[in-house]
This record gives structure tokens, C-alpha cells and sequence, in this order.
């Protein structure tokens, strides 16, 4: 893999605030560095960045208005001895996101950087734990906390403030790593692979969630805030939208249509039947797509995002018809992956959707060498215990394990040719008959079907498909999708306490 031709002209720290912020909303939070004793040599490095960038510091804080958001905002200096951070730095950065926090204030960090500041020794680079903690507290009173990497960022930067986004970001062709090229090259006298450290391996490794220009970054900013800010404002986004009707499937009435357990399964498996995609293009709003798992794993089966449905803000965690087949079935970093969606709207307090829709999870070495059985038990361990409101929705293929792990839930949907079974019916048949001809029976005798499901109190609410979402694939994504906006609006109006003690009563008293 080469190195990136198109890096962008560098901005520094003031130029990126004045392109991203409204226009004269920038205040700065910033207070004179005080004296410091150091040697003769710093004190005339530290002169020389000052009056080459016309900063005192690595470091600059502030807030400004982002498309009428009030926002805080830390960003470095890269002129300013490499954009390195010694205590100073960390002080002044520190501070801000304290303010922030105290404030209610989401938080964009533009990180760029060579590391921690050589010149201040030990006692720089240990400033990495204080600034983490106050990104953790950040992040703990449920603000949101966004990182766009800047060229280069590399060293404790990235070891800690750099790497702790619920979105990360990065800028097309920047160099992004832990060990700078330079001192990897004269500590083992070889130069660092080329292509490795640059912000597009990173997306495509999942480990940032897009290379956004520019130009670009106020609008994916402003799309994630309207989700990721949006639990303490969600009624106002709702009043106004568009109600499911009883022809949406909203009047409790027994949704059984006549159709068999096995139609249900063949239409399930239709090549044109929309999946979580087609959904979100069609129904959502405010749609960020993350990438990954943010540790260097990415599965093509799941789709991972924010959206709105009906104004309300929820994480999407989607398996994804397109992304899976047999020869790359879904595998146990989907499922990491899925996790790291249950962590944001955990941290967040945002509802959490799924999206299940599978032929079921990877049979191989691989898999079982992943962990895949207890990346599922582990799924099933933070949806049953998630203090954030969920709601899974059973939109086609519902085989296995790889299905389980995203159905536990406050509310559970399913789209009338969805359903849900241990095995697919091929399988099961396998097992009971050493046959797969009778998977017709075996589908009708485990009551797979959503009205099944429905009559059995596992499914809470089915969605017509008039005859199949195949036929008509926006009409359907239509309807599910005002369906969804009120099943949230009515999860994020409850009671936290009373919702999850309804959840865990309801599962441990499933089926009796």
C-alpha cells in the first residue's frame, strides 16, 4: 500500500476553528501560560514557537457555536514545537473539557501532534493520565465527546485524547500512529512499512470511523450532535412527526394473514428484500455511519450508526443481507462491533435499536478461534443489563446464535416475514429427521413465524408486509420506519427504572 498523495494544505489550530465554527461565534477560554523555570535552550524553542505560530502554547480552548450549537472546542497547534504536550498543554486542555463538562457542552477535539513534549521529560508524558481521566468524566455525565485527527498525530496523543471518540474522524491523508516513522526508523534501522500509518488504512482496519476533508467536517459534526445531544431534547423532535396507522400495524389486532411458516422463510431469503440500508435511506434521518470496532476489527456483516426515526435519536445496530454470504458469514468481530454500539448508547443514554437479519453466524475454525460463542454470550450479558432503552426488530432472517445475540430488548418488532429460530429450518430438519425435505414441518412445528412469536409474547408488535417488503420495498421501509419512531418516543418516555425492571422480569419469565 503507498503513501497518500492528496493530503490537504495543512490549517492550523485557529484556521480549522474559523472554517468549522459560525462565523464570530469563537470565544476563546484561554488564560496566559505563566512563567516557567527551564533551561536556557527550551526557553529560546518555547520563544521561537511562540512567535512563529503567535500562540504561548500547543493548545488552544474555547467555544463557538456549531450551526447554532453551543459547542467546546480543543485543538492543537502543530507549528507550536510539533504540537507536543507538556504540562502547560495539559493544563490549559484539561481545564477546558472540566469547563465543558461542568457546562453540559459536547466536546470536538482536533488532535495534531508528534506526542508528548521531550523537553519536559516523564512528567509530560504522564500528563496523558490526567487528560484521560477528564475525557472519562466527560464521557461518563453522558456528553458527547467528537475527535477529528489531524496530520500528523502520533505518540500519547493518540494513546489517549486521540483515540477516545464516540465518532472519530480523521483528515484524508494524514499520518496517524503510536510510534513516529522517524523513531521507529533509528530504534531498528528499517524505515516504518509504507501505507500503514495513514488515516485511510485506519478506516479501512476499523479503527476511525471515516476520512472526512475539511470542508465536510461541520456537517458530519452537526449531523452526529443532532443524535449523539438529542436525549434531553427528543420530545421536541417528535411533536411533529408522523404517526403509524392501524394499517401500519398498530391495533393490537392477532396479525396472522394465512401465510405458512416456510413462506415466511422463503420470502425471508429473497435477494431484492430490503435490508438495514434501504431502510435508513429511505426512513431515517441524521444518518452517521461508524466503522468498526475502534480496535482494529471490521465486519462487513453489521452496519453500525446514528439516526433518527420520527426525531428520535437512537444507535443502529443493523446485520447487514448485503454484507453476509456463505463463503463470509457473520463472524465475532460483528459482534464486537455491536458491542462498541452498545457502549455508546450506554454512554449516552440513547436508544439502542437492532436490526436482525441473518442465515446465521460463521461455522469455522476462524470463528471458533474468535470467540464467536462468547462474543454472542457477551452480546446477550450487555443488552439484558444496558441501562439505555432498546428495541430490536426481527427485519428478515432470524437463524441461530448469530440472531440471539441482538434480541434481548424493552420491545421487540418484526416485520411479517421476519422470524427467529435455532437453526435455520434446513438444520433443525437435519437433526430431527436426518433430512433437510422436511424443514416445511420443522418451521411450522418451532413456531418461527413473527405471528408465532407474536402469540407466544416474544414479538410485541408485527409489521405488515403487503404481501412482501420485496414488492414494495420504500412503502415497507415507510411504514416500519414511523412504526420505529413511535416505539422510541414511547421507550425514552418511560420510566428508566420501571423499563428495566420490566425487561428482566419479562425474560425471566419467557415461554411460562
Amino acid at each position: 500500500m503507498s503513501a497518500p498523495t492528496d493530503r490537504p494544505a495543512r490549517l492550523d489550530a485557529r484556521g480549522l476553528r474559523d472554517l468549522v465554527l459560525d462565523a464570530g461565534s469563537w470565544q476563546s477560554w484561554d488564560s496566559p501560560v505563566p512563567p516557567r523555570e527551564v533551561g536556557e535552550s527550551y526557553a529560546r524553542e518555547l520563544a521561537a514557537a511562540a512567535e512563529k505560530t503567535r500562540q504561548d502554547e500547543s493548545i488552544i480552548t474555547g467555544e463557538g457555536l456549531l450551526r447554532g450549537r453551543r459547542v467546546a472546542v480543543v485543538a492543537g497547534e502543530f507549528g507550536f514545537l510539533a504540537g507536543s504536550i507538556g504540562v502547560a498543554a495539559a493544563e490549559r486542555l484539561i481545564s477546558a473539557v472540566e469547563r465543558a463538562t461542568d457546562e453540559g457542552l459536547p466536546l470536538l477535539a482536533a488532535p495534531v501532534s508528534g506526542g508528548t513534549r521531550m523537553q519536559e521529560g516523564t512528567v509530560a508524558f504522564l500528563q496523558m493520565i490526567g487528560i484521560t481521566a477528564a475525557i472519562a468524566r466527560h464521557k461518563e455525565a453522558g456528553l458527547p465527546y467528537l475527535v477529528y485527527l489531524r496530520n500528523p498525530t502520533f505518540g500519547g496523543v493518540l494513546a489517549s485524547w486521540g483515540s477516545l471518540g464516540h465518532v472519530t474522524i480523521a483528515e484524508p491523508g494524514a499520518s496517524i500512529g503510536f510510534l513516529g516513522p522517524r523513531v521507529f526508523e533509528a530504534l531498528y534501522g528499517e524505515p516504518f512499512p509504507a501505507g500503514v500509518q495513514t488515516a485511510e488504512h485506519m478506516a479501512e482496519r476499523g479503527l476511525i470511523d471515516a476520512v472526512v476533508p475539511h470542508e465536510e467536517i461541520a456537517e458530519v459534526a452537526d449531523r452526529a450532535l443532532r443524535v449523539l445531544a438529542a436525549r434531553q431534547t427528543w420530545h421536541h423532535d417528535v411533536a411533529g412527526a408522523e404517526r403509524p396507522t392501524a394499517e401500519d400495524g398498530a391495533d393490537g389486532t392477532d396479525p396472522d394473514d394465512g401465510r405458512s411458516a416456510w413462506d415466511v422463510v422463503t420470502a425471508s431469503r429473497r435477494e431484492d428484500r430490503p435490508g438495514v440500508r434501504r431502510l435508513l435511506r429511505t426512513a431515517a434521518t441524521d444518518v452517521v455511519g461508524l466503522s468498526g470496532t475502534g480496535a482494529g476489527e471490521k465486519d462487513p456483516g453489521l452496519l453500525l450508526a446514528l439516526a433518527r426515526f420520527g426525531g428520535a435519536p437512537c444507535v443502529v445496530l443493523g446485520q447487514d443481507r448485503r454484507g453476509q454470504s456463505m463463503s463470509a458469514p457473520l463472524g465475532p468481530a460483528a459482534l464486537r462491533e455491536a458491542r462498541r454500539g452498545m457502549h455508546l448508547a450506554e454512554q449516552l443514554r440513547l436508544p439502542l435499536v437492532t436490526l436482525i437479519d441473518t442465515p446465521g453466524a460463521a461455522l469455522s475454525r476462524e470463528a471458533e478461534e474468535g470467540g464467536l460463542a462468547g462474543e454472542i454470550a457477551r452480546c446477550l450479558h450487555d443488552l439484558v443489563v444496558l441501562r439505555a432503552p432498546t428495541l430490536a426488530v426481527l427485519l428478515g432472517q432470524g437463524t441461530g446464535g448469530g440472531a440471539l445475540a441482538l434480541v434481548p430488548a424493552d420491545r421487540v418488532l418484526a416485520a411479517a416475514n421476519g422470524w427467529l429460530g435455532p437453526l435455520p429450518p434446513e438444520g433443525a430438519s437435519a437433526i430431527v429427521h436426518r433430512t433437510v425435505d422436511r424443514a416445511d414441518e420443522m418451521a411450522a412445528g418451532q413456531g418461527v413465524r413473527a405471528t408465532d412469536l407474536w402469540r407466544a409474547g416474544i414479538v410485541d408488535r408485527v409489521v405488515p408486509e403487503r404481501p412482501d417488503a420485496a414488492d414494495e420495498p420504500t412503502e415497507f421501509c415507510l411504514r416500519l420506519g414511523r412504526v420505529l419512531g413511535e416505539e422510541l418516543a414511547g421507550l425514552l418516555g418511560r420510566d428508566d427504572t420501571e423499563r428495566f425492571r420490566t425487561r428482566l422480569h419479562r425474560y425471566r419469565h419467557l415461554g411460562r
